[in-house]
């Protein structure tokens, strides 16, 4: 789907000895081949990590942030996060037609 990829960044807020942080890591690897957009995770324990799960409402790990806007937090899904990822997709896509 080379019409998809375009720059987007996933950051995941994650701690130590968590299932639904590796969880959350397996699903954004899948998602990551087939989009092509790029994931980093942060200790949520960390100054930068408590800052940013405050901001964006995460209550417990793992949080997911696309492009630096909170997604979700806990046990991710993987349908929701994979119709989130087509729909910004596709509104860069049309984004880029409709430009002059």
């Amino acid at each position: 789907m080379e019409g998809h990829r375009r720059t987007m960044h996933v950051l995941i807020p994650t701690q130590e000895h968590c299932g639904f942080c590796e969880q959350a890591k397996e699903v954004l690897d899948r998602e990551t081949v087939e989009y092509g957009f790029s994931v980093s995770t942060l200790n949520v324990g960390s100054p930068e990590g408590q800052t940013l799960a405050m901001r964006g409402g995460v209550l417990f790990p793992p949080g997911i942030f696309l492009d630096d806007e909170p997604f979700s937090y806990g046990r991710p899904s993987e349908r929701k996060l994979r119709r989130e990822i087509e729909r910004r997709l596709k509104s860069v896509e049309d984004d880029a037609h409709t430009a002059p």
